[in-house]
């Protein structure tokens, strides 16, 4: 298929680098630090109880869910307050948090793949996600980045999508979507009137073997984004 792509909007988690290492290793990390600065922090939620109290804080609190940020910041919060411990040590218990969440590993393919498609088009970080791009060393292949928490609704939104190509100044039609979630990405983009690739590594845990949707497709499926980029290059 050949259509007109003028900008990329992309996903960043578990399209550029997969989440789950991230996630267990600030699960190790938290835990680590509450034993060095609050143990009675650390005690009360170990590992697997700050687990079940960070998806309780999630599910009793749906008006932040495009705000990962002040949800994890809540989190820690009650486990401080709850736990007796000094509630002044949350932006540093925050920090830590945020240091390695932003601590990376990218698919082999993927900082090739986006020097070469941000040489081509300009490329929007549109993530629900909260990574940083600075932190993560990626910023200058970005044109900006779109938080749902800055923006104030989270993917599939149709908003969202359209916020960044007003920004970016182009018709939904010319701007293409790159992301790894069935719904939040791709399904998401295509109802908000933009372009979507899919893209479906075959590593990624629960990702259907084929889409689930009849109301609309994907334009593009590439199981890398090597795989875009070598379609962007064909355009040619």
């Amino acid at each position: 298929m050949s259509f007109p792509v003028r900008a990329i909007t992309l996903d960043l988690d578990d399209t550029l680098w997969p989440f789950a290492p991230i996630g267990a290793r600030i699960e190790r990390v938290l835990d680590d630090w509450m034993r060095e600065h609050s143990p009675a922090t650390a005690t009360m939620f170990p590992v697997e109880a700050m687990r079940a109290l960070r998806e309780r804080v999630w599910r009793e609190h749906p008006h932040l869910a495009h705000d990962l940020s002040a949800l994890r910041r809540l989190t820690l919060e009650i486990a401080l307050r709850d736990s007796r411990g000094d509630l002044a040590l949350l932006d540093a218990a925050y920090e830590a948090f945020y240091a390695e969440r932003n601590r990376v590993e990218f698919y082999p393919d993927a900082l090739d793949a986006l020097e070469r498609i941000a040489a081509r088009v300009p490329v929007v970080a549109l993530s629900n996600g909260n990574a940083d791009l600075a932190r993560c060393g990626i910023d200058r292949h970005f044109a900006f980045q779109l938080h749902a928490r800055e923006h104030g609704a989270a993917k599939p939104e149709a908003s969202i999508f359209l916020a960044a190509c007003e920004r970016l100044r182009l018709e939904p039609g010319l701007v293409l979507h790159v992301g790894d979630h069935v719904d939040a990405d791709v399904r998401g983009a295509a109802l908000a009137g933009l372009r979507s690739c899919w893209l479906r590594r075959d590593d990624h845990p629960g990702a259907p073997a084929e889409w689930p949707h009849h109301d609309v497709r994907p334009d593009l499926v590439f199981d890398s984004l090597a795989g875009l980029a070598d379609w962007l290059d064909s355009q040619d």
